[in-house]
């Protein structure tokens, strides 16, 4: 028995999962200034009449770290920046106090200038003044050599809470992108790891065994204790849960389009011959460019609870939204609004919606039935415009998947699958917008809670093998180990997939059903004069994105 939850920002889903059938489904709202609260009333809502032994995981895609970023309710850091020689980096926005130290390592792993000690200590007193409790350390070329960020780490860590070392957070050379990602997982830290351990706590005071796991950005998952350590993989972890739910509940094949319209948001998902498309190098949130690695999503201001006005009149929708519809208590018009009205929606109170659309439509000279599907028109007319224009982004460029680069290759959607409290209503109308199929499942409304019950453990690791220097690396899991000269490429693939496997593993993976395979494999031949020739090889493995199990005649 698997409970899944995903907390949106306008309703929390929660469903229980078990021997591949929804076996209890709940919605509820979302209290935005306590977020805990909400989780832990609608898991308390799904387990009553449940025997608690027979609950074996519990996902939860939460809204905690992207929403301490997004309003700027995060931790005081202090960033520790060693850039080296050549470009010289602006660091804005990346700490309340940055202190930039001597020494480097060059970009085969080599020290050539050693750290002062001096230096730290002198950083350290000055973060210790200003009431820096979070340090982030980041060294240049840290993933080929970590051992100035462990230094820095081991004279600083007494003084304060928690710290994050720059390798640690991926094996991917971007130096900038690596230190937005560093202070990022300082400045959420303290809000994820209290929200966590309110969890914890819960959990045992329910007498509630099961382990629990984080949905992250790329659409799988990662234990509890994992997420503290790293909380910045749980940023857009919302978006993740409507990707997986949308491939649990609605086949993919060929190129698609894959929208999840809530309250607040409409996300949008692509499909490249059944492949969803990825973010190449990692996600920006606000002005930060991150190596969190995720699937390709924009969110767009529109959904159901958008707020309806007139403006230079002409009807206008969002982005903002201004609290719950009028049929639901709200004080002003929504699109939602316009689906009781037209009786699209069975829930609601239909003569408040009419009060609040009525003031609209005589502003436009429009019966409120005209106005009403306007709204609906606009509403789909606005969803097209975004995606043609995403589409004409994608289509100039190479196309990024899951599993690997495509060149020249256009995506021509020829289906729309679509989750979400509108998908019913609004399935039609962008059937006739966009002139291709439009899909929606029985279980649309609730589909981020399947998706988040069901999505497995992800890891992805970027080996390095230096036979010059005799050390395999993978900073990801913080591995460091000898090799000899004679160590080759497909000795390097086949340790990969080893580390990767059992790095998912220590996720909470299924060794059964880890589908673990090299993403990127090259090996380059590193002449040093007379003296022959080495080998750098640089090895991506992958556990890719993907279902626990399928559903059971779902729809």
């Amino acid at each position: 028995m698997i409970i899944g939850i995903d907390m949106g920002g306008t309703h929390i889903d929660g469903v229980i999962v078990n021997d591949g059938k929804v076996i209890k489904s709940i919605k509820n709202t979302t209290d935005r200034e306590n977020l805990f609260t909400t989780i832990w009333t609608i898991l308390k809502e799904l387990i009553e009449g449940i025997d608690k032994s027979e609950i074996k995981r519990i996902h939860l895609s939460t809204t905690v770290s992207t929403n301490a970023i997004v309003e700027d309710k995060i931790s005081k850091v202090g960033m520790i920046v060693q850039s080296g020689p050549g470009i010289n980096y602006s660091f804005e926005n990346t700490g309340d106090i940055i202190g930039q130290i001597s020494g480097y390592v060059d970009h085969r792993g080599k020290m050539v200038k050693d750290i002062d000690i001096e230096e730290i200590k002198d950083i350290k007193g000055r973060f210790v003044d200003e009431g820096i409790e979070s340090c982030g350390i980041i060294t240049k070329f840290s993933t080929r050599n970590p051992s100035h960020e462990m230094r820095i780490r081991d004279e600083i860590e007494a003084d304060f809470k928690t710290n994050t070392m720059g390798h640690t957070m991926s094996g991917k050379l971007n130096f900038p992108r690596r230190v937005h990602t560093t202070y990022l997982n300082e400045a959420v830290n303290s809000t994820f790891k209290n929200f966590a351990e309110n969890i914890k706590r819960s959990l045992e005071e329910e007498e509630i065994h099961a382990p629990v796991y984080i949905l992250k950005a790329d659409g799988g998952t990662m234990d509890l204790d994992t997420a503290i350590e790293k909380p910045v993989e749980t940023i857009l972890s919302g978006p993740a849960a409507s990707f997986m739910g949308l491939s649990a509940l609605l086949k993919g094949e060929g190129d698609g389009i894959l929208l999840d319209i809530g309250g607040t948001t409409t996300d949008i998902f692509f499909l490249a011959d059944g492949v969803p498309l990825f973010e190449p190098l990692g996600i920006k949130i606000k002005e930060h460019k991150t190596l969190v690695r995720a699937l390709y999503s924009v969110s767009i201001g529109l959904g159901g609870d958008s707020y309806i006005r007139v403006e230079s009149g002409k009807l206008k929708i969002g982005p903002e939204r201004k609290g719950y519809p009028a049929a639901f208590g709200g004080e002003y018009a929504t699109p939602t609004d316009a689906m009781v009205f037209l009786g699209k929606l069975e829930e609601g109170d239909k003569d408040k919606s009419e009060k609040v659309l009525s003031k609209i439509a005589s502003e436009l000279d429009l019966t409120v039935t005209q106005l009403s599907e306007n709204i609906l028109d606009q509403l789909a007319d606005i969803i097209k415009d975004k995606i043609d224009e995403l589409l004409e982004i994608i289509n100039s460029k190479p196309v990024y998947t899951v599993k690997e680069l495509l060149e020249d290759v256009n995506i021509e959607p020829e289906f729309i699958n679509i989750i979400g409290g509108p998908a019913k209503v609004l399935a039609p109308v962008l059937e006739k917008k966009f002139g291709i199929k439009t899909n929606y499942p029985s279980r649309y409304q609730v589909a981020n809670a399947v998706g988040a019950a069901l999505a497995k453990p992800t890891m992805e690791i970027n080996m390095i093998a230096d036979t010059d220097r005799k050390i395999l690396s993978v900073p990801e899991v913080e591995l460091y180990e000898p090799i000899d000269k004679s160590y080759n490429l497909e000795k390097a693939e086949n340790r990969a997939i080893e580390i990767v496997i059992d790095a998912a593993i220590n996720l909470g993976a299924d060794r059964e059903n880890i589908d673990a395979e090299i993403v990127e494999s090259n090996s380059f031949n590193m002449v040093k004069g007379f003296l022959g020739s080495s080998k750098n090889i640089r090895v991506r493995a992958q556990v890719k994105p993907g279902l626990i199990y399928e559903l059971r005649s779902e729809d």
